[in-house]
């Protein structure tokens, strides 16, 4: 009865897995209730899955996905944070979280994260909360390739007003001398 429970654990937690984007491994000791709850619902907000589970079950659904890089960090109490949209979005949400609520504590805090194929520790998962997400980069890049057209459009525009303006003034110089 027992292995069959737990079976099914590691089947859900691979269907929780497979496809993730980022899967960040937190070290939640020091925190309280209220406060879990309040990161659970930051992290709800940016579609991330929060949640705790057995290291072992955690490693055999992670190895079973062929993900053996996290085995190492998987010892003490550990939180999981899944993403399957955005990469940087549980990082982001850890860190911020840490300034407004645990005024850099340094708790809750990062283990390992496994982001888009490859391990990387706290320090470059810290790193990877400071840059921008997604949207902003392509809003960027956007703007970037923009910038020409706009500043084409507006000098055109200068030349033709300049136009207009000389056409202006030669007719009223005309209506004056006539």
């Amino acid at each position: 009865m027992v292995q069959s429970v737990k079976y099914d654990i590691v089947t859900h937690l691979k269907e929780r897995f497979s496809g993730a984007k980022a899967i960040v491994l937190v070290d939640y000791k020091g925190i309280n209730v209220e406060q879990v709850n309040q990161l659970r619902r930051r992290f709800r907000a940016e579609n991330v899955d929060y949640f705790v589970q057995k290291n072992t079950l955690i490693k055999l659904a992670l190895n079973d996905l062929g993900i053996t890089e996290l085995d190492a960090h998987l010892i003490g109490p550990t939180a999981i944070a899944v993403c399957h949209e955005d990469e940087v979005a549980p990082t982001r949400v850890l860190v911020k979280f840490n300034k407004e609520v645990m005024d850099n504590a340094g708790f809750p805090s990062f283990k390992a994260g496994y982001v888009a194929g490859a391990l990387l520790d706290a320090k470059q998962l810290t790193a990877l909360a400071a840059m921008p997400s997604r949207d902003e980069l392509l809003a960027k890049i956007l703007g970037s390739a923009q910038a020409p057209i706009t500043n084409f459009l507006s000098i055109s525009q200068g030349i033709i007003r300049k136009f207009i303006y000389a056409v202006q003034a030669i007719r009223d110089k005309d209506t004056e001398a006539s």
